[in-house]
């Protein structure tokens, strides 16, 4: 894939973004608004999930052990 074809492929996803989100009909400074509240949305989300989701799937996985008969974490230590 050479430069031309990927610089109007990224064009056509840039207008593909403008025509289903409906911006192509902002101003300039309206569509710079509406674009930084958007990616500082998707921003926070990304980081929210990277921060949180392994802590509960951590304590999903502890409560769901507990639950189909795991041994907890105490007797498992003695153990070894």
């Amino acid at each position: 894939m050479n430069f031309k074809n990927l610089r109007e492929y990224l064009a056509w996803l840039y207008y593909q973004y403008l025509l289903i989100t409906g911006i192509y009909v902002l101003e300039p400074w309206e569509k710079s608004i509406f674009n930084s509240i958007l990616f500082s949305a998707i921003a926070m989300v990304i980081y929210t999930s990277y921060v949180f989701v392994p802590i509960h799937v951590r304590l999903a996985l502890e409560f769901f052990s507990g639950i189909f008969g795991g041994q907890p974490e105490s007797t498992m230590t003695l153990m070894n």
